[in-house]
This record gives C-alpha cells, structure tokens and sequence, in this order.
C-alpha cells in the first residue's frame, strides 16, 4: 500500500510549527509516525501537509521542577521507559510504557503521540479496498457503525497503554496554537466518541504534559491482554497506583484502556475501599472495574472475554500492590 501524495514541512522552531498548522489546513502531525504512516498507506488519512516536528528540540526531554516533572511531547517512549526519576517516582508509567509495540517502535513512538492515538476498530483499521467492500463505516467515509448498527455514535477504542498510567497519576497536557498556550487535565482531552476522540482542534499542537509532585511514590503497576505478547495494542488494559502508609492504603487510583471510546478511571472506589484490601474488597473493585468497561465487537476477541480480563487483571494487580 503506497503512501497517498503531500507535502512535508520540517520546521526547527515551535512557533514556525503553530504558524504552519495556523497557515495550511489539512495537515496531519508527524512525530515518531508509528501510528500515522500506516493509517495513511490504508488511506485513512490523506492530508494535503505532513508537519515532521521531529527536529522541535524544546519538544524533547524529562525535566523535574518544583512541581513534578514536565515531559516533552516528542520524548520516546523508549526514554520513558528507561528512566530513572520515572521509574523511581512514578512507575506506572515506565510500567505502561515497556509494553507498548516493540523496542524498536518504542525507540521511534513518542509520549504525546501515544496521548494522540487514533482510536481503532476491526471495521477502521483496513484497506481502502477492504472498507469500501463493506460501505465504509461512521468513522471514516460513511454513515453506519457495523459495531453498533442504529446509533449516531462511533465506539471505535481508544488503545494506547500509557494515557491510564498517566490518569491514575493526574496528569496534564499543554496545548498550543497561534492563540497562545492552554493546559488541561488529561481526562478532559478525551471526548468519549470515537471518530471524534480528542479535543484537539487542528491548528493545536499537543507541547508537554505534566505529572504533579503529589502523585510521586504512588506505587504502581500495568497489565495488558494482547494477542502476541509483544507489537500488539492491547486489548483489555488496566493501570493500578497505590499509596500507602503503614500498612494503610491511603489511595488507589485504577484507569483503563482499550475497551471504549476514551481511556477511563474507575470511579466510586472510596466506597469500597477502607484503609485495607481484603479478597472481598478486591472482588468489589474489580467487579466496578469491569461495570466501568463497555467494549463491542472493535477486535477479534469477545466483549465478554476482554470485560472478564479487566476483572481479572484489576483483582491480581490491587492484590499485587496490597501486598507488596
């Protein structure tokens, strides 16, 4: 499948970068271009302008700051995972981070482009050829979803492994335009549809993202259901943190990934949880864990089967931490 025709801008400088996506409309962002590249060969994009904002070196980096640590958008996920203060302070994340594709995607794909992922479905991720055999679908060139026959509504899933860590550990990103910086919290850049996912405008460029200092030392952990135990995206995938104090759990935070339109966290735990995790309290947990994911027939395996792993995986890995 060849790559549709464009043209590519390589600015050095940001505000040459929001200047370019502000003069030319349908441009598409090219980062590590894991994610992008393919989606073009299927042309499920074919912009007119690829912005390479591969040589933005202020784009770059894991810095510590009074208030935590700022990661540059473009920072590999190969750094993130490899490094120490994330490591040492925020785990989950160098967690999540490891198993995303391979080493070497890993060495190419950056932070902010996992944040961006398109979100994916057995009916989306196909050849030209193949989606106009079907009538194309709601979230590309037509008006039905095959997933959900009726609705209005794409429910393509959101399938990047690091956006659940880094809700668990409450995260913001900056976003920027010719109109100047914003900064959000990272659950507010979901939308919950899945052909409209982000609440990124195209002029936006997704800078930096921020993890604050009162979330450091949270214990944490990822598990993730995949076909091949390397390259896949995941299918069902659950980020625990944990923060304890003598033997007391003083928060747990859980986020999901891959089994709807957005990356989720769990609500309603404080109910459940009490200072200490018994089997009872992990059952409870994990049982909202799996009321809390809604996914449809978006991959080759079951609804049923991947609700049950994140059951299955919420359960193990509180237990994990509790006990740890």
């Amino acid at each position: 499948m060849s790559l549709p025709e464009f043209q590519l801008a390589r600015p050095r400088a940001l505000p040459d970068a929001i200047a370019f996506l502000r003069d030319h409309e349908h441009t598409r962002i090219l980062a590590g271009g894991t994610d992008l590249v393919p989606s073009m060969r299927q042309k499920l994009f074919e912009p007119k302008h690829v912005l390479d904002i591969r040589r933005i070196p202020e784009l770059k980096g894991i810095r510590e700051t009074e208030q935590g640590i700022e990661i540059g958008a473009l920072t590999t996920l190969a750094e993130v995972e490899h490094s120490a203060i994330l490591t040492r302070n925020y785990p989950v994340l160098t967690e999540a981070a490891k198993t995303v594709a391979s080493p070497l995607l890993r060495n190419m794909g950056t932070l902010g482009g996992n944040i961006c992922l398109d979100t994916r479905c057995l009916w989306y991720n196909q050849s030209l050829a193949w989606r106009k055999s079907c009538g194309f679908c709601i979230k590309k060139d037509g008006d039905l979803c095959h997933v959900a026959p009726g609705g209005t509504k794409c429910w393509a899933a959101f399938s990047a492994d690091t956006p659940p860590a880094l809700l668990c550990l409450d995260a913001e990103v900056e976003i920027v335009s010719a109109a100047g910086p914003r900064r959000i919290k990272l659950g507010d850049f979901y939308t919950g549809d899945g052909a409209d996912h982000r609440r990124l405008q195209p002029q936006e460029l997704l800078t930096r993202i921020f993890l604050p200092r009162a979330a450091a030392g949270y214990r944490g952990t990822y598990r993730k259901l995949r076909v091949r135990g390397s390259i896949d995206y995941p299918l069902a995938g659950v980020a625990v943190v944990m923060k304890k104090s003598n033997g007391y759990i003083e928060d747990l935070r859980i986020g999901i990934t891959a089994v709807n339109p957005a990356p989720l966290l769990i609500k309603g735990l404080d109910s459940i949880l009490n200072g200490t995790l018994n089997e009872a309290a992990a059952d409870a947990i994990a049982e909202q864990a799996a009321r809390t994911a809604k996914p449809l027939t978006t991959s080759a395996l079951t609804p049923e089967y991947r609700r049950e792993m994140i059951r299955v995986f919420t359960k193990r890995a509180v237990l994990a931490l509790a006990n740890s």
